[in-house]
């Protein structure tokens, strides 16, 4: 039965990591992995996820299921937490989902179920995994340019390439912090996109996987808000990996936003494709989530936390900037401190990555992907050096 089947191709981060985790090297840097790190290279526990657990022990009495949307209270406070009351209730239909991954692909299953020949255009560089999933639910995929070859949005191109878009394509967007280039649009480019899905009849799918991550909660989702209002169909997919460190714990959210005369049906559509896919989404970590947001002085907690992990990947970034400025010489990489959340795309050839890995310890993906928050203000001077000596 299983003689014709194939190994999948190894998975990149999944590679690094066994790499990285194998080098006995201990000055080592993990530029690879997508997670959070404190300056210890440790990925913590927030302090308010641990509180929200605590209360969650004392006053939870049973395990038995929810519904196959997940619990409402988790529902109700991402919406909150993404619309921020952009749109009505109404309009919005939600299930809770395992991570931000589940969450793209329901969604994917949901454009397949209404629209199987729909077109996803997805960035040039985007997140590995975009590709994989969109395919392997059977629809098609085009690209449209969005780095600058000299760094930056490269928008001229990429609004060339969506005036291409047709009635019912879908077009998938970060919703901020850009993996992997860290460039974000702008409120302008929102607007322009709006304006371009509006008059071509597209529906935009937004990615939201590091909201707080960039400029904060509310500014992060600006563009998000800014769709909503406007368009008359919106897909979102939304992690909580990230924001609340809650990785493993896989809490994401999919939704759908349409005129309120259809919200009844889509709930029940995406509950139904929960239920052929895995059924109940977890309820852990959507608790700890909701009880965050529930709760005044936790949300408060959580939202300074969350701050000062934003602001220590951004003095990250200013460092290693700064130290390759003096190691290079030149501006090469200045465009790494100005950019936002995790991700940064450096101008690094794979062979330059290998010779990182090997000579100096430093270990990044292949493309040139580095994370951030794998950094440290003590050791960004050695990654630079390592950096200049590779490319010199």
């Amino acid at each position: 039965m299983f003689e014709t089947l194939a190994a999948p191709k190894e998975d990149a981060i999944i590679a690094l990591m066994q790499a990285y985790a194998a080098d006995p090297r201990p000055d080592k840097i993990d530029l690879g992995v997508g997670v959070y790190r404190d300056e210890r290279g440790h990925t913590p526990v927030m302090a308010a996820v641990k509180a929200a657990e605590a209360q969650i022990l004392q006053a939870q009495d049973s395990k038995s299921y929810l519904s196959l949307a997940g619990d409402a209270a988790f529902l109700n406070a991402m919406e909150s937490l993404l619309l921020g009351g952009a749109v009505p209730s109404a309009r919005v239909a939600a299930v809770g989902a395992p991570g931000g991954t589940a969450a793209v692909r329901q969604i994917c299953e949901l454009i397949r179920k209404a629209r199987p020949e729909a077109v996803i255009w997805v960035s040039a560089q985007t997140w590995p995994n975009h590709l994989p999933l969109i395919t392997a639910a059977g629809l098609q995929t085009r690209p449209y340019r969005y780095l600058a070859p000299e760094g930056g949005l490269d928008q001229a191109a990429m609004f060339a390439d969506l005036e291409h878009v047709r009635a019912g394509d879908v077009v998938l967007l970060h919703g901020c912090c850009h993996n992997p280039t860290g460039v974000d649009l702008v409120a302008q480019d929102w607007a322009e996109i709006g304006a371009l899905l509006s008059r071509r009849g597209a529906v935009p799918f937004i990615d939201m996987a590091y909201q707080g991550f960039g400029e904060g909660l509310d500014a992060d989702a600006g563009g998000l808000r800014h769709l909503a209002a406007r368009l008359p169909e919106v897909l979102v997919a939304a992690s909580c990996s990230k924001n609340f460190g809650l990785y493993r714990e896989r809490v994401g959210i999919a939704m759908a936003i349409v005129d309120a005369t259809q919200r009844s049906n889509l709930a029940a559509v995406l509950a139904g494709l929960n239920r052929q896919n895995f059924a109940f989404p977890p309820d852990h970590g959507a608790r700890v989530v909701s009880t965050i947001l529930g709760d005044v002085a936790l949300r408060h907690q959580w939202e300074s936390e969350l701050a000062e992990m934003r602001n220590r990947v951004q003095t990250n970034r200013r460092a290693l900037a700064e130290a390759l400025r003096d190691e290079t010489g030149s501006d090469r990489f200045a465009g790494v401190g100005a950019e936002q959340g995790m991700f940064s795309l450096l101008p690094l050839s794979p062979e330059e990555v290998q010779r990182l890995r090997v000579e100096h310890g430093v270990y990044l993906l292949d493309d040139g992907r580095a994370n951030m928050a794998g950094l440290s203000v003590r050791n960004s001077t050695a990654c630079a050096r390592a950096i200049a000596s590779v490319t010199r």
